[in-house]
């Protein structure tokens, strides 16, 4: 639904990203991650790494949001070796058009 360059370019601006839901948050925390890791998964991905597209809420309102999976080799800590780690993103881009609504953000 939203050109993928354009999601891209916004997401790596400053204040270009929001999580826009409390699940999504909570998934960026509990990777981990901040705003720039977001961002950093979001540049890596491809058109043929698109899902489907899907109507989501974060309790006040609603958005039309793409989905995406992106599968990358990571060093696991845990594992002590590098692995294959499948994320899975949904966002929208903003009614402003300036800003990309984070929505999920999960293995």
């Amino acid at each position: 639904m939203y050109p993928l360059e354009r999601v891209q370019g916004l997401a790596v601006q400053p204040s270009g990203l929001l999580l826009w839901t409390r699940k999504c948050s909570r998934d960026v925390a509990n990777l981990t991650w901040d705003a720039d890791d977001v961002a950093s998964v979001i540049s890596a991905l491809k058109s043929s790494d698109y899902k489907d597209s899907e109507w989501c809420d974060n309790g006040k309102a609603w958005a039309a949001c793409d989905a995406y999976t992106i599968r990358r080799r990571e060093w696991i800590e845990a594992a002590r070796k590098e692995m294959s780690v499948e994320y899975f993103l949904k966002f929208a881009i903003g009614k402003t058009g300036a800003l990309v609504l984070m929505v999920s953000c999960h293995t």
